[in-house]
Protein backbone atom coordinates (compact mmCIF):
# COMPACT_ATOMS: atom_id res chain seq x y z
CA UNK A 1 0.00 0.00 0.00
CA UNK A 2 0.92 3.67 -0.95
CA UNK A 3 2.14 5.06 2.99
CA UNK A 4 1.28 8.79 0.80
CA UNK A 5 -2.76 7.36 1.23
CA UNK A 6 -2.71 8.04 4.85
CA UNK A 7 -1.54 11.74 4.45
CA UNK A 8 -4.52 11.63 1.89
CA UNK A 9 -6.57 15.27 2.12
CA UNK A 10 -9.67 13.62 1.98
CA UNK A 11 -9.17 11.25 4.84
CA UNK A 12 -7.97 13.97 6.42
CA UNK A 13 -11.05 16.24 5.81
CA UNK A 14 -13.48 13.12 6.74
CA UNK A 15 -11.75 13.11 10.04
CA UNK A 16 -11.73 16.40 10.87
CA UNK A 17 -15.34 16.74 10.57
CA UNK A 18 -15.73 13.36 12.83
CA UNK A 19 -13.48 14.80 15.31
CA UNK A 20 -15.55 18.42 15.01
CA UNK A 21 -19.02 16.21 15.69
CA UNK A 22 -17.66 14.44 17.99
CA UNK A 23 -16.38 17.24 20.31
CA UNK A 24 -19.48 19.18 19.77
CA UNK A 25 -22.25 16.36 20.30
CA UNK A 26 -20.88 15.73 24.17
CA UNK A 27 -21.13 19.29 24.87
CA UNK A 28 -24.61 19.17 23.20
CA UNK A 29 -25.49 15.95 25.43
CA UNK A 30 -24.82 17.33 28.77
CA UNK A 31 -26.31 20.86 27.88
CA UNK A 32 -29.53 18.91 26.85
CA UNK A 33 -29.88 16.23 29.52
CA UNK A 34 -29.90 19.65 31.82
CA UNK A 35 -32.99 19.90 30.13
CA UNK A 36 -34.51 16.68 30.34
CA UNK A 37 -33.70 15.79 26.77
CA UNK A 38 -32.19 13.46 24.65
CA UNK A 39 -30.36 14.94 21.37
CA UNK A 40 -32.63 12.87 19.20
CA UNK A 41 -35.41 14.31 21.56
CA UNK A 42 -34.15 17.96 20.88
CA UNK A 43 -33.79 17.17 17.14
CA UNK A 44 -37.04 16.35 16.65
CA UNK A 45 -38.39 19.14 18.62
CA UNK A 46 -36.38 22.17 16.71
CA UNK A 47 -36.98 20.03 13.14
CA UNK A 48 -40.67 20.50 14.26
CA UNK A 49 -40.24 24.29 15.88
CA UNK A 50 -38.59 25.22 12.54
CA UNK A 51 -40.97 23.76 10.23
CA UNK A 52 -45.12 25.44 9.28
CA UNK A 53 -47.08 25.10 11.57
CA UNK A 54 -44.59 23.68 13.68
CA UNK A 55 -45.53 20.32 11.94
CA UNK A 56 -44.59 17.73 10.11
CA UNK A 57 -45.93 14.65 8.40
CA UNK A 58 -44.27 11.28 10.51
CA UNK A 59 -42.66 10.68 7.08
CA UNK A 60 -40.99 13.60 6.26
CA UNK A 61 -39.75 13.48 10.13
CA UNK A 62 -37.97 10.10 9.64
CA UNK A 63 -36.63 11.80 6.38
CA UNK A 64 -35.32 14.83 7.97
CA UNK A 65 -33.42 13.02 11.30
CA UNK A 66 -31.36 10.14 11.78
CA UNK A 67 -34.23 8.15 12.56
CA UNK A 68 -36.35 5.22 10.92
CA UNK A 69 -39.85 5.49 10.44
CA UNK A 70 -40.30 3.14 13.08
CA UNK A 71 -37.50 5.08 14.76
CA UNK A 72 -39.66 8.07 14.38
CA UNK A 73 -42.98 6.37 15.90
CA UNK A 74 -40.98 5.30 18.95
CA UNK A 75 -39.61 8.75 19.76
CA UNK A 76 -43.18 10.77 19.08
CA UNK A 77 -44.87 7.95 21.33
CA UNK A 78 -42.41 9.22 24.59
CA UNK A 79 -42.50 12.77 23.70
CA UNK A 80 -46.03 12.69 22.80
CA UNK A 81 -46.48 11.06 26.89
CA UNK A 82 -44.13 13.87 28.11
CA UNK A 83 -46.67 16.63 26.93
CA UNK A 84 -43.63 17.98 24.22
CA UNK A 85 -45.60 16.47 21.02
CA UNK A 86 -49.23 15.87 19.51
CA UNK A 87 -50.31 13.80 16.68
CA UNK A 88 -53.05 15.18 14.13
CA UNK A 89 -54.31 13.23 11.71
CA UNK A 90 -54.22 14.35 8.06
CA UNK A 91 -57.92 15.10 7.49
CA UNK A 92 -57.41 14.16 3.59
CA UNK A 93 -55.11 11.15 3.72
CA UNK A 94 -55.87 8.31 6.53
CA UNK A 95 -52.71 6.98 6.65
CA UNK A 96 -51.03 10.09 7.09
CA UNK A 97 -50.50 11.88 10.56
CA UNK A 98 -48.35 14.97 11.89
CA UNK A 99 -46.13 15.18 14.48
CA UNK A 100 -46.78 18.54 15.74
CA UNK A 101 -44.68 20.87 19.22
CA UNK A 102 -47.39 21.31 21.87
CA UNK A 103 -46.55 24.77 24.09
CA UNK A 104 -44.93 22.55 26.77
CA UNK A 105 -42.21 21.57 23.85
CA UNK A 106 -41.79 25.13 22.78
CA UNK A 107 -41.33 26.09 26.37
CA UNK A 108 -38.58 23.48 26.78
CA UNK A 109 -36.72 24.58 23.83
CA UNK A 110 -37.17 28.17 25.20
CA UNK A 111 -35.38 27.04 28.28
CA UNK A 112 -32.55 25.10 25.86
CA UNK A 113 -32.04 26.93 23.36
CA UNK A 114 -29.93 29.72 25.28
CA UNK A 115 -27.08 27.14 26.11
CA UNK A 116 -27.50 25.79 22.90
CA UNK A 117 -26.36 29.19 21.40
CA UNK A 118 -23.29 29.28 23.63
CA UNK A 119 -22.10 26.14 22.95
CA UNK A 120 -22.58 27.11 19.59
CA UNK A 121 -20.82 30.12 19.52
CA UNK A 122 -18.50 29.40 21.68
CA UNK A 123 -17.27 26.02 20.02
CA UNK A 124 -18.46 26.45 16.41
CA UNK A 125 -19.14 29.10 14.45
CA UNK A 126 -17.01 31.17 17.23
CA UNK A 127 -14.19 29.78 15.62
CA UNK A 128 -14.54 31.07 12.10
CA UNK A 129 -14.88 34.24 10.29
CA UNK A 130 -18.07 35.21 8.77
CA UNK A 131 -16.88 34.25 5.43
CA UNK A 132 -15.10 30.51 5.99
CA UNK A 133 -18.72 30.36 7.79
CA UNK A 134 -20.72 31.09 4.92
CA UNK A 135 -18.40 28.90 2.91
CA UNK A 136 -18.68 26.16 4.80
CA UNK A 137 -22.41 26.13 5.68
CA UNK A 138 -22.45 26.17 1.58
CA UNK A 139 -20.18 23.43 1.13
CA UNK A 140 -22.05 21.06 4.21
CA UNK A 141 -25.28 22.11 2.25
CA UNK A 142 -24.17 20.24 -0.98
CA UNK A 143 -23.10 17.59 0.51
CA UNK A 144 -25.86 16.85 3.09
CA UNK A 145 -27.91 17.16 -0.35
CA UNK A 146 -25.73 14.74 -2.06
CA UNK A 147 -25.99 12.06 1.30
CA UNK A 148 -28.87 12.62 2.72
CA UNK A 149 -31.35 13.91 -0.53
CA UNK A 150 -34.45 13.76 2.19
CA UNK A 151 -33.15 16.20 4.69
CA UNK A 152 -35.47 19.09 3.64
CA UNK A 153 -38.53 16.39 2.90
CA UNK A 154 -41.57 18.66 3.82
CA UNK A 155 -40.01 22.18 4.81
CA UNK A 156 -41.26 24.93 2.82
CA UNK A 157 -39.84 28.36 2.48
CA UNK A 158 -43.22 29.84 3.63
CA UNK A 159 -43.87 31.03 6.86
CA UNK A 160 -44.51 28.77 9.91
CA UNK A 161 -48.70 28.76 10.19
CA UNK A 162 -51.11 26.92 12.20
CA UNK A 163 -53.14 25.73 9.06
CA UNK A 164 -52.29 22.34 7.72
CA UNK A 165 -50.60 21.69 4.37
CA UNK A 166 -53.01 21.04 1.72
CA UNK A 167 -51.84 17.53 0.74
CA UNK A 168 -50.72 15.14 3.20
Amino acid sequence: MNENVFDDPRITAVGLLVEAHAGLTARFTAQYEEHGLSAVEFEVLMRLARSPGNQLRMTDLAAQTSLSTSGVTRVVDRMERDGLLRRRACPSDRRSSYAVVTPAGMQRLDRTLPGHLRIIEQWFTGQLEPDTLAAMLDGLRRVRDAVHPGATAGSTDQAPTDEPAAAC
